[in-house]
């Protein structure tokens, strides 16, 4: 189950991102959606990094069964800048941006893994019929 919560100003598509967390299990998952502002902050504070991101994963400690498993933050603008850049829709970025934040609460790690990630990825991108990933859009 996603609780989703919008804090920007823009209504964005946001079905998919129910259908791609049950692939992940039964957990509640949180989805945050916000501005640039608001994520630039997080990043800074969390990560030490002072710039706006698109998306950001927060994971629960602990993996009881009833516990969520965590929060995703994802920029809207963002959402629609990479949606324009790419030629794919809002609704596309977003379920890809929810992905890789979905897989990053799984325990999964782009940065220290050896193509684990990436290979999820390209799995459940094919799966959802959705453009190419972050991944591999970014070349790591």
């Amino acid at each position: 189950m996603v609780s989703i919560e919008n804090r920007s100003e823009s209504e964005i598509a946001s079905d998919i991102v129910h259908t791609i967390a049950e692939r992940f299990g039964e957990r509640e998952v949180e989805l945050i959606l916000c501005d640039d502002r608001e994520i630039r902050e997080l990043n800074h504070r969390y990560r030490g990094i002072d710039r706006a991101t698109d998306v950001l994963s927060f994971p629960t400690e602990g993996e009881l069964p009833v516990l969520p498993l965590g929060s995703i933050v994802i920029s809207v603008e963002k959402v629609k800048e990479k949606a324009a850049e790419y030629g794919h829709s809002q609704e596309d970025e977003l379920a890809l941006l929810f992905i890789h934040g979905m897989l990053h609460l799984a325990g999964y790690d782009h940065e220290s893994d050896d193509g684990e990630m990436r290979a999820k990825e390209r799995e459940l991108i094919e799966e959802f019929g959705l453009p190419e990933s972050l991944i591999v859009r970014n070349g790591g």
